[in-house]
């Protein structure tokens, strides 16, 4: 990936940031030092043009000054560099750094978005140049002065030509940095939003089933608190221990929140603890047979937990919404994936069973997150039945789920 420079870009080319930009110093006092330095040098080996003096020091220093403001008013800052190099040319001082202060601006200028401005900035410099190195340089200082060479413009032309292709190279660069980190902030959100759906279908597994319990065994303890205490007590037992279960398992859906990445306190449910399931029922009134078909080899962990949870979410619509006492649970293990088939005999109680409640829509997407299907709706014969294939060697890896 490498690094944070190479991968966002400087700070002052990423969009959307909070807050005003903070101005460049230390770049603009480099090419401060820069730019008066070197063109101390470049009149040593220009006797011929007019010597630096306080006025060219005040023109150099306008120009970077306004590389300031190169990144918050790029446009205005490319224009008046621009002016202040002609105005430099113009007096007659000698070639030299005066020239890259143009280039800056006019790079910010590009990689800003405003092209056509930076172009005509240079063109400007360009168009001016020739008007003084050719025909006006005889108004012009130094006396005695004669035109320059039209093979220097071609040097020129070739210096405005480079600052161009330097800055749409970084202007693409920029577009570049631009989308991949906005790819990189959409794939964040979108994994943020499958954590959010996944916990919650995770957590309304585990609390829609153990409630259920509970809430059958109140009603027993209820209706038997007088005439029958020890059955009462029975069922104030069973109530201990489902909230107990599922306080244990929202405990680790949680700690997974507080500390991403730690390793898990138990490990994630099985096929192997339907046998819980079927004695979590049997207290709630529900008699559930478990049948085994084909060679039960151990299942991937992510089908492992899924088929866990459709088995719970299936007793659980049986406990809730059948009016049966028994249900039946067939797992038959194919080469490469993993049927099962809950089924109760009905009739329904009333309340809804068509499919559009959130624990038929959980096991839905558990069971596409492996590329598996789901069936539920009434038997033919009475009842409803569930019935869900999971691929066990096919198709993505199942997302991790809370252990």
């Amino acid at each position: 990936m490498g690094p944070p420079w190479w991968r966002d870009g400087p700070p002052w080319w990423r969009l959307g940031g909070a807050g005003p930009r903070r101005l460049p110093w230390p770049t603009t006092v480099l090419l401060t030092l820069f730019v008066q330095v070197g063109t101390t040098f470049a009149a040593h080996g220009q006797p011929d043009k007019v010597p630096v003096d306080g006025y060219a020091r005040a023109l150099l220093l306008a120009g970077t000054a306004a590389l300031l403001l190169r990144h918050r008013h790029p446009v205005p800052v490319a224009y008046f560099a621009a002016g202040t190099a002609l105005v430099y040319l113009g007096a007659g001082y000698p070639y030299g750094p005066v020239f890259v202060t143009v280039a800056v601006a006019c790079f910010a200028a590009v990689v800003a978005g405003h092209r056509k401005a930076a172009w005509g900035a240079l063109g400007a410099l360009w168009a001016g140049h020739v008007l003084i190195a050719h025909w006006l340089y005889r108004e012009l200082p130094p006396a005695g002065d004669e035109a320059e060479p039209w093979a220097q413009e071609i040097a020129v032309a070739v210096w405005v030509v480079a600052i161009v292709a330097v800055s749409e190279l970084a202007r693409t660069r920029r577009e570049q940095w631009i989308k991949q980190r906005e790819e990189r902030e959409l794939a964040a959100r979108r994994r943020a939003d499958e954590e959010r759906l996944r916990i919650a279908r995770e957590l309304h597994d585990v609390l829609a089933h153990s409630i259920s319990v509970i809430n059958v065994q109140a009603g027993v303890g209820l209706a038997l608190l007088d005439a029958d205490p020890e059955q009462a007590r029975t069922a104030l037992t069973t109530i201990k221990a489902a909230s107990k279960e599922a306080l244990g398992e929202v405990r680790q859906v949680l700690d997974t929140l507080r500390a991403p990445g730690a390793a898990p306190r138990a490990p994630a449910p099985g096929l192997d603890r339907v046998p819980e399931l079927v004695e979590q029922a049997r207290s709630a009134g529900l008699t559930v047979t478990v049948t085994t078909e084909g060679r039960g080899e151990a299942l991937p962990p992510g089908a492992d937990l899924a088929a866990f949870r459709i088995v719970q979410e299936a007793l659980t619509n049986v406990v809730r919404h059948s009016g049966s006492r028994t249900a039946r649970v067939t797992v038959h293990h194919a080469l490469d994936a993993v049927t099962l088939r809950i089924d109760d005999e009905g009739p329904a109680t009333g309340a809804r069973v068509g499919g559009s409640g959130n624990g038929l829509a959980g096991m839905r997407e558990r069971a596409a997150a492996l590329n598996g299907t789901i069936e539920a709706g009434p038997r033919p014969d009475g009842g409803f039945r569930v019935t869900a294939v999971l691929p066990t060697r096919t198709g993505p890896t199942a997302p991790q789920e809370d252990q």
